[in-house]
């Protein structure tokens, strides 16, 4: 049986989850890292997205799930496991490029193949470790991406060097809140 690897998909990780800013305000990555090569992956996720996976990796809990804890536990509760996450697609967005992700989940009923933007894909897995592959084109698409001195290129690579973004606790009025906050 022919693997992805063998087909040149990338084995990745999760690296880190950043916040750089420029004139348009703040712009969130997470940064996937080669699981065997030196090679960094930085891909644009929203905002709350970035919020929740880097309150994984940071080891940040909440009293109530929220969407992520909540697809991992449907997962679980279904009997279900991620085989591998895989970011195998550049889509056509408006004004664009993005990338799309697969995530192939084996339940009781079997092998299925669900289509999922990374950041929701990427929190999942970090709740629920699996593989993280990347098809060769996507790389491509990254590497361009960061070549040159256009304002996307300069932030991509700013992403790259950033540090992990933290999440703390903040402190209100009355006392401490359970409203996290990003910093």
């Amino acid at each position: 049986m022919t693997s992805l690897t063998d087909v040149g998909f990338m084995p990745m990780r999760l690296g880190k989850v950043v916040a750089v800013a420029d004139q348009d305000g703040p712009s969130f990555y997470v940064v996937l890292e080669g699981v065997a090569q030196d090679v960094q992956l930085p891909i644009l996720i929203g905002e709350m997205e970035a919020f929740n996976l880097a309150a994984t990796l940071t080891g940040v809990r909440f009293g109530r799930p929220v969407g992520p804890q909540f697809a991992a536990g449907l997962l679980h509760a279904l009997g279900g496991t991620i085989r591998q996450v895989r970011i195998d697609r550049l889509v056509a967005v408006h004004g664009g490029t993005a990338y799309g992700s697969t995530v192939e989940v084996e339940g009781p009923a079997g092998v299925e193949l669900v289509d999922a933007r990374p950041s929701d894909a990427l929190n999942l897995v970090a709740l629920v470790p699996a593989p993280i592959v990347v098809a060769p084109e996507v790389l491509a698409k990254a590497h361009a991406g960061m070549a040159g001195d256009s304002p996307d290129a300069v932030l991509l690579r700013r992403a790259l060097k950033a540090e992990q973004m933290s999440i703390q606790r903040h402190t209100g009025i009355y006392g401490p809140e359970d409203r996290p906050g990003v910093r």
